[in-house]
């Protein structure tokens, strides 16, 4: 268990745009779940295409968009940051917990590897969307409860002074924050059949929720007489980085700012997509009850014809 320490940061130069591009670094776990997933979302696609049936590209864009945020997020400049910067580090959290869930969601990669895989696997897919683990982790009073504590937790807790000091502790927060996200918007954005699924207005209404709480988190956080993160980030400021790092507290302004602005932003872009999706389904339910009556229309049009003879 290694800790992340002031000497993996010591010496990283003034945060800005060209130390974003500058200070990537090669991280083994985000690599390697980066390649597999683009890898094998191309797979399935491919797959398809080669027996003459359709992907919609914009599936394939919003898995790329999100598998792209994710490195971004976890290799980039806010990586190298995320430990000198709470208010980098509340760039990567919104980008973890919302734009890549979000993307990923619309992604549909179940839907694709129930179509592509073979028979067996798929079995085993179906057995485990149909368990009752995933009716758990599906339900939506659950998910939304995760969703808009687990923060709370983490910031008014030991936990994030934890994630500052151990690296083990620092990756599993980066995993929490994806897998939490991933339960709550899943079954409510994405397209693919899972449990939890509600009807559209209870999804509209799950969305507005999480707003209050996005904004209370940053506003609260702006507030704070005390520092999260304890003395570390005062401690910074006795190396080399303090001739450039912010006031501690001016920093910590800066990102319950964030918290509260990105999420709201956020939640509005849901918010829409949740809404075309809601007119797309009206549209088609629209489009089958059409096509219901046309066909009771044509029997009773035959009926009465049959009658007439």
């Amino acid at each position: 268990m290694g800790l992340v320490g002031s000497a993996a940061v010591e010496n990283l130069p003034r945060f800005d745009a060209g130390s974003f591009f500058s200070q990537w670094g090669i991280a083994p776990l985000p690599l390697v779940v980066t390649v597999w997933g683009v890898g094998l979302y191309a797979l399935g696609v491919v797959t398809l295409r080669r027996r003459g049936d359709g992907w919609p590209v914009g599936r394939s864009i919003a898995w790329g968009v999100g598998m792209a945020a994710f490195y971004v997020a976890t290799s980039s400049g806010l990586a190298a940051y995320d430990t000198v910067l709470l208010s980098v580090h509340m760039v990567q959290h919104m980008v973890l917990s919302m734009v890549v869930p979000l993307s990923l969601a619309l992604g549909a990669p179940v839907t694709l590897a129930l179509r592509t895989l073979p028979r067996a696997p798929r079995r085993w897919l179906l057995a485990l969307l149909h368990s009752r683990l995933a009716k758990v982790l599906g339900f939506p009073p659950l998910t939304f409860g995760l969703y808009v504590l687990s923060p709370w937790a983490l910031y008014f807790s030991g936990w994030y002074d934890a994630s500052l000091r151990t690296t083990y502790v620092h990756e599993m927060m980066h995993v929490h924050l994806v897998v939490v996200g991933a339960l709550f918007f899943w079954p409510i954005v994405g397209v693919d059949p899972l449990p939890g699924r509600v009807a559209h207005p209870f999804r509209v209404l799950l969305t507005v929720m999480t707003l209050p709480f996005h904004a209370f988190l940053g506003v609260t956080i702006m507030g704070q007489k005390t520092l999260l993160g304890g003395d570390w980030y005062p401690r910074l400021h006795d190396g080399p980085m303090g001739a450039w790092l912010p006031d501690p507290y001016d920093d910590q302004r800066l990102a319950g700012g964030i918290l509260w602005g990105a999420g709201d932003l956020v939640g509005v872009v849901f918010f829409v997509v949740l809404f075309i999706q809601w007119v797309r389904s009206s549209m088609k339910e629209a489009e089958r009850e059409d096509r219901r009556l046309d066909r009771l229309e044509a029997r009773a049009r035959a009926a009465g014809e049959r009658a007439q003879e």
